[in-house]
């Protein structure tokens, strides 16, 4: 009985249009929530989980890129760092976060496609 008093005042006091705005914000705010995810969390967590992968499966002798621009291939491995040759006895350490993507043959290098191209003509 005596909770009934006190409960009473609270209940009474609650603006009943209170619940109908509250369910305007989340009409309004729930899709461009869902469209924020859809267009940029979604696809960045993606392209994160996928260079984590590739930068766990680097080996010896893969050809990278690197942040820099800077081709290279891979000859060595030690704690936090990769060991990339990037021309004849040139050999420089640097870290795995550094490699942004590991170069396939059929890319191939960009300088190299380019000299192809002209010589045809």
């Amino acid at each position: 009985m005596i909770e009934c008093l006190f409960l009473q005042p609270i209940v009474l006091a609650a603006d009943p249009g209170l619940s109908g705005a509250l369910g305007q914000i989340l009409f309004i705010f729930a899709p461009l929530f869902a469209i924020w995810y859809f267009l940029v969390i979604r696809p960045q967590s993606q392209q994160r989980r996928k260079l984590q992968d590739m930068l766990a499966n680097l080996k010896t002798g893969d050809r990278v890129t690197t942040s820099g621009g800077i081709y290279g291939t891979i000859v060595g491995f030690r704690d936090g760092t990769v060991q990339v040759q990037i021309a004849n006895q040139v050999k420089v350490d640097m870290a795995r976060s550094a490699i942004t993507g590991v170069v396939t043959e059929e890319s191939g290098d960009p300088g190299k496609q380019e000299s192809g191209s002209k010589s045809k003509k």
